[in-house]
């Protein structure tokens, strides 16, 4: 078995191999790929999670700071897209702390990395450090971006709504969606609409986004911020059942630590708090499939829809 300074040799060589975008100006949108006019009709590997890296100075253990098995994980997956959901380094997404911890796990992930911020990365004033670590990753201030993989949109949006205006991205979400509508969507961001843990729960502040999306469409949603696993049916912004919803996923698994539920919230299909884990998506033309697996080997969760 190599040892892991060569396993971060090997994983860095194979993603610096990868033709990878250059990042466009703050809520512009980017192309990770050439693609045709509307997009290639091809399968899209997808892997995601959130609160991931703790400092440097804590050790792991069985419960937390497993930033390693995980990225460890990711890279097994060989996906083409890396969705960081946010709470990346704790505890204040400094850069110094990004380059001790985080950059030595996932950071060989960087170059096909598509993040956004969380709370954590907030308490460094303007996520000075997120910005600065991921600098060719995303565009900058404010934090929201746009972009396809495949056939799909993809739209990474900023929860942090103390600290940028989310009227404003909630307009230039709309805009986005009405001037390229698509038959698949997805969105991510930090804080999730609808939780069941017992630590943060529902983050009622981010409906607005969730109307958006449901008016047009968007197929998936995933969050982190809640250090468990759960997977929602087919929802609207409101927690209304719907065929047409939105089918939304909180993956809080990434390694920092895991956190208890509550009582389930109406809707919650699967659950998980006991073992850190990540999501695998492949996205295909009109689907996708969903796999959460733990660094333990364990499948948890997996299933296929079409798109709305």
């Amino acid at each position: 078995m190599p040892s892991r300074l060569g396993w971060v040799a090997v994983a860095a060589a194979a993603v610096a191999a990868l033709a990878l975008p250059t990042v466009t100006p703050a809520g512009a949108a980017f192309a990770p790929e050439p693609a045709g006019e509307d997009g290639a009709a091809r399968t899209v590997r997808v892997v995601a999670a959130g609160d991931i890296a703790c400092p440097a100075s804590e050790a792991p253990t069985d419960d937390t700071c497993r930033q390693a098995a995980t990225a460890r994980l990711v890279a097994r997956a060989e996906p083409e897209a890396v969705l960081a959901l946010g709470d990346s380094q704790y505890e204040s997404g400094r850069f110094r702390e990004y380059r001790a911890s985080y950059a030595r796990s996932w950071g060989v992930l960087r170059p096909r990395t598509y993040p956004v911020p969380g709370n954590h990365e907030h308490r460094t004033d303007g996520a000075a450090g997120y910005y600065r670590y991921f600098r060719n990753r995303q565009p900058g201030p404010p934090g929201y971006y746009s972009y396809r993989l495949g056939s799909w949109r993809m739209y990474a949006l900023n929860s942090e709504c103390k600290d940028v205006d989310c009227d404003a991205q909630r307009r230039w979400l709309r805009r986005k969606l009405e001037a390229r509508p698509s038959s698949c969507a997805l969105m991510y961001m930090h804080r999730p609409r609808f939780s069941s843990g017992s630590s943060h729960g529902n983050a009622r502040f981010v409906e607005g986004f969730w109307q958006v999306a449901y008016q047009h469409h968007v197929d998936v949603a995933l969050a982190g911020h809640e250090h468990n696993y759960e997977r929602f049916r087919r929802l609207d912004a409101a927690g209304n059942p719907s065929a047409d919803g939105i089918m939304s996923f909180v993956i809080g698994t990434g390694g920092r630590s895991l956190y208890p539920f509550g009582s389930p919230e109406p809707g919650s299909v699967s659950r998980y708090s006991d073992d850190f884990g990540v999501l695998a998506l492949r996205l295909r033309d009109g689907s996708y499939r969903w796999r959460f697996s733990t660094i333990h080997g364990e499948v948890l969760d997996r299933g296929t829809r079409l798109c709305t």
